[in-house]
């Protein structure tokens, strides 16, 4: 699969907790971004956030909260991405969802044979 140098960024904002058919919605969405053909997807967690309630999610020990703030970043083309915009749309009821114009500088694979 190749990614063309001008690619789109799909940045979600959602919280740990969500969740699509009984299912965490991070792994719902890249499992649907894997079945839709995109050229990757990475969940990052983060240690600290609010949204639009204004309400702090955060990992300290004084204040656990278990709804940490979750990030899921996809890269592909303008035209991919934007077709699956409408999936997503399905899948989240709160949250922020971003696209911004990247530059895909270098998007390779490691053989299988040398993968340990």
């Amino acid at each position: 699969m190749e990614v063309p140098k001008e690619a789109v960024l799909l940045r979600i904002f959602i919280g740990e907790d969500d969740e699509f058919e009984g299912a965490p919605l991070f792994e719902k969405i890249v499992l649907k971004a894997r079945s839709a053909g995109l050229a990757g997807a990475t969940v990052l967690r983060g240690p600290l956030g609010y949204g639009k309630s204004s309400h702090l999610h955060t990992a300290k020990i004084l204040r656990l909260s278990l709804d940490l703030p979750v990030v899921v970043e996809i890269v592909d083309r303008d035209e991919k991405i934007q077709g699956f915009l409408p999936v997503l749309d399905r899948m989240i009821t709160g949250g922020l969802v971003t696209l911004e114009k990247v530059q895909a500088i270098m998007y390779r694979g490691e053989p299988r044979e040398t993968r340990r």
